[in-house]
């Protein structure tokens, strides 16, 4: 593994975890559109429209669902070239929107391919110019794949930045003291981590965001990100301390994605400011408060213009351009 092209301010981020198939309401009674989804492909697509060179490592299926995960992965420029082309059927979640649009997730994954991981499947996987790695939700948390990926994130830690969000899904999780340990352990391993108000509701109840933001920089990362909805989020760094920033007003088609358009933009606007890979730890560490401010305004946007569409569907940096102007 290498993190070189941290010295030019250039390099790819890496993303591992899983690529699986949304079924969305498709506007009439009981219609669904079957969307590509995932929490981790969902970030690779938003970094990729964001300009930033995206690697995935997945678990995509050789069935027709997954072909068209790959085919959208593909379209929008991410680097398939570490995907495993696996033999077990493409992973599922239906989606209820409620009149708010806020989601709710069922899911249909027993035995399906983002699971499976085997730690020869990652060997290799991160060599040459990465600079970061991002991984999160259930494929941190799924047996018997979760083990090979948290090697893979440690193994990862001195050569690049690691990123990490729970994203988590109680149906699938169990109950939260069976995971607790297991998150807060990668929070201990990443630099930057993004978490939901709801995650953190779950996981860790009765606490404030600015509680669990400073807790979770004690245990070790750089930066940390509580997303607050319609309300905006917390950031907090060692230097820069603890912020909110607001929302922004929009009119709300559903959540799908938000939350992984706002991780997205976090890492764009980190990489952007140089501020990714081994030899930049030092000064993410130190990241002052009016950078960490614009790239926290940055991530509300992003996820504010995916809430205005339907499905996962993050902007391009034409996108925020346009919405800046």
């Amino acid at each position: 593994m290498s993190g070189g092209a941290a010295e030019t301010g250039a390099g790819v981020v890496a993303v591992a975890g899983e690529a699986l198939v949304d079924f969305v309401p498709a506007g009439g009674d009981g219609l669904f559109r079957a969307a590509p989804g995932g929490s981790p492909a969902n970030v690779a697509v938003g970094l990729a429209r964001l300009e930033v060179p995206t690697r995935l490592l997945a678990r995509i299926a050789d069935d027709l669902l997954g072909h068209r995960l790959r085919a959208h992965l593909d379209g929008n420029g991410v680097d398939l070239s570490f995907a495993v082309r696996a033999a077990e059927p493409t992973s599922l979640a239906i989606v209820a929107v409620g009149r708010d649009g806020g989601v709710e997730y069922d899911f249909r994954v027993e035995g399906t391919a983002d699971w499976q991981w085997r730690d020869a499947e990652v060997a290799g996987a991160l060599d040459g110019d990465v600079v970061a790695l991002h991984a999160g939700s259930l494929a941190l948390t799924m047996p018997p794949g979760a083990d090979v990926l948290q090697r893979l994130l440690a193994g990862a830690r001195q050569a690049m930045t690691v990123s990490y969000d729970p994203n988590c899904r109680p149906l699938l999780m169990g109950s939260p003291d069976a995971v607790r340990g297991r998150i807060e352990g990668l929070v201990a391993l990443a630099d930057v981590v993004k978490a939901s108000a709801d995650d953190l509701a779950w996981l860790l109840p009765g606490l404030a965001p600015e509680q669990v933001a400073e807790s979770w920089l004690a245990k070790g990362p750089s930066v940390v990100v509580v997303t607050l909805g319609p309300a905006g989020l917390v950031v907090a760094a060692r230097q820069a301390g603890v912020m909110r920033r607001p929302g922004r007003s929009v009119t709300v088609v559903d959540t799908v994605g938000a939350g992984d358009a706002c991780m997205s933009a976090l890492l764009a606007g980190l990489h952007r400011r140089d501020l990714l890979g081994a030899s930049r730890r030092a000064d993410l560490l130190a990241v002052d408060a009016a950078t960490l401010q614009e790239v926290a305004d940055e991530a509300v946007l992003a996820a504010a213009i995916t809430c205005t569409r339907h499905g996962a569907d993050p902007p391009t940096s034409a996108d925020l351009r346009t919405a800046l102007a």
